[in-house]
């Protein structure tokens, strides 16, 4: 699976890495991603998204319930 979070769609960004000496490299920002299972009791199974940080605070506010269904709505198979 690639580093995009499921719920908001975080990806790593590119940026740059600068040295003590002022030079500057290309690095990736990846986001903090965590793979977390939650027991949806609406249809009594256990769903695993792949998540960033942000997202498990989304879920803890509006409800798991109401979040899979938005990602249905999108298209998107949990």
């Amino acid at each position: 699976m690639a580093r995009v979070c499921q719920v908001t769609g975080k990806k790593p960004i590119t940026g740059n890495k600068v040295s003590h000496s002022n030079i500057k490299t290309k690095r990736r920002f990846l986001p903090n991603l965590q793979t977390k299972r939650y027991f949806l009791a609406e249809e009594d199974k256990w769903v695993t998204i792949k998540l960033s940080s942000e997202a498990i605070r989304t879920i803890n506010k509006n409800g798991l319930y109401s979040v899979v269904k938005e990602l249905r709505a999108e298209g998107q198979k949990i």
